[in-house]
C-alpha cells in the first residue's frame, strides 16, 4: 500500500502531524510518498481562503486551536511565528531532493523543517536553517542547492496531482483510495490500514 502526503512546509498543521505518518506508514508496512506542495496556490485553487484572508474570528480562533492541540501532543508551538509566511519553495525543492537522495531520514527531514519555523523562529526559507535541517536529518546539507530545477516541476506537478485527487488542505493522506485530511485524522490512517 502507498500513502500519498500532501503538505506544506509552512503549515502548522503539517508540524503537528511531526513524524507519525511515518510511523503508520512503517507499522503496516506501507511506502509513504512525500508531496510537498505550495498550500496557498492549493487554497486558490480549491476554495480555500488563505490565513490572513480570513474573517477575525476563525483567524483567533485558529490560534486557539493551534495551541491547544500542541499542548494535547506535547509540543512547543509559537502561534505568531516571527517567520510566517515565508516563501515554501526553497525548504520544498530540499525535501524533494532528499527523498531522491535517499540517504536520511525524510520524516525527521519534514518534521525538523516545521518545527524550526513553528517553534523555533527560524527563517525556512534560507539556505542555512534549510542546511541545518537536512543534515540533522542524516543528510548532504549540500542537498540544499541540488536539482532546483527537477524540485521546481516536482512541486508543481505536485500541487496539480494534488488537485486532480481531491486534496484541499494540508496535511493529507490519500492510500487505497481514501482521503484523510489534517494531522487529527493520522489515526484514522491507521485504522484504515488496519482493516
Amino acid at each position: 500500500m502507498n500513502i500519498d502526503y500532501y503538505f506544506a512546509t509552512i503549515s502548522p498543521y503539517t508540524y503537528l502531524a511531526g513524524t507519525r505518518p511515518a510511523e503508520v506508514a512503517a507499522r503496516h508496512g506501507a511506502t509513504l510518498t512525500y508531496r510537498p506542495l505550495d498550500i496557498l496556490a492549493l487554497f486558490a485553487r480549491t476554495g480555500g481562503t488563505a490565513p490572513a484572508d480570513r474573517h477575525d474570528s476563525r483567524k483567533e480562533y485558529r490560534l486557539i486551536e493551534l495551541r491547544r492541540t500542541a499542548d494535547k501532543l506535547g509540543m512547543p508551538i509559537n502561534v505568531r511565528p516571527a517567520h510566517w509566511p515565508v516563501n515554501p519553495a526553497p525548504s520544498s525543492y530540499a525535501i524533494i531532493a532528499a527523498a531522491r537522495d535517499g540517504s536520511g531520514d525524510i520524516a525527521a527531514l519534514v518534521a525538523g523543517l516545521t518545527r524550526a519555523c513553528w517553534a523555533e523562529e527560524r527563517d525556512i526559507s534560507q539556505d542555512e536553517v534549510i542546511a541545518d535541517c537536512l543534515g540533522a536529518a542524516g543528510f548532504d546539507r549540500a542537498l540544499v542547492n541540488a536539482g532546483m530545477m527537477e524540485g521546481a516541476e516536482t512541486y508543481a506537478r505536485n500541487l496539480e496531482q494534488a488537485v486532480q485527487a481531491g486534496v484541499f488542505g494540508a496535511p493529507f493522506f490519500i492510500a487505497g483510495g481514501e482521503r484523510f485530511w489534517g494531522q487529527d485524522r493520522i489515526d484514522d490512517l491507521d485504522a484504515f490500514l488496519s482493516a
